[in-house]
């Protein structure tokens, strides 16, 4: 007898809200599956530049982590870094190689360069970083500053975001090499 997923959608009693679920959306996957392009067990999520909510980095993180966990079928760690402070640098970094060590992957979340001075050495640790740009709520100045103190080589590429709040979500179009 084929397995049923309970409860399907069609007989639902209360219908699912689709924002709760961005990870289903193919702007995320597409994402995703360009973020696959590159080899990396730890990928840092770099803001462009100031401008966007405090936890931008971190929902970007959360949510491609569940579209990899849909597609990888295995756990993704999330480590929110905006907040390290240098005393403990160290340790969050061997704590990050310990989880890739023994083969997980790990999506780090960093702040603005201008808001953090850790923000360039987490990212040049990582195996690869992500910039993520808030459409019409960040400086392309502060972007180009961004890419060349963390270099250009350690991104995978940027992602172009649009919305606020929980509708935030990648703008179309496939991800972009940072200067191109």
């Amino acid at each position: 007898m084929p397995s049923k997923s309970w409860p399907r959608e069609e007989t639902a009693l209360a219908p699912r809200d689709s924002s709760l679920d961005p990870w289903r959306e193919p702007g995320w996957q597409s994402l995703w599956l360009a973020l696959q392009a590159r080899p990396w067990s730890s990928l840092a999520i770099v803001p462009a530049a100031e401008g966007a909510p405090r936890d931008f980095g971190l929902r970007i993180a959360v949510t491609l982590s569940r579209v990899g966990m849909v597609h990888l079928r295995r756990p993704i760690h999330v480590a929110d870094a905006t907040g390290v402070p240098l005393a403990t640098l160290t340790q969050f970094m061997e704590e990050v190689g310990r989880c890739t060590q023994g083969g997980d992957l790990i999506l780090i979340t960093v702040g603005p360069v201008t808001a953090s001075p850790l923000t360039v050495s987490i990212a040049q640790s990582t195996d690869v970083a992500l910039l993520c740009v808030l459409l019409d709520r960040m400086s392309n100045a502060e972007t180009r500053r961004t890419v060349a103190k963390i270099g250009h080589n350690r991104f995978a590429g940027s992602a172009i975001f649009r919305g606020d709040g929980l509708d935030m979500s990648p703008a179309s179009g496939p991800l972009s090499t940072p200067g191109s």
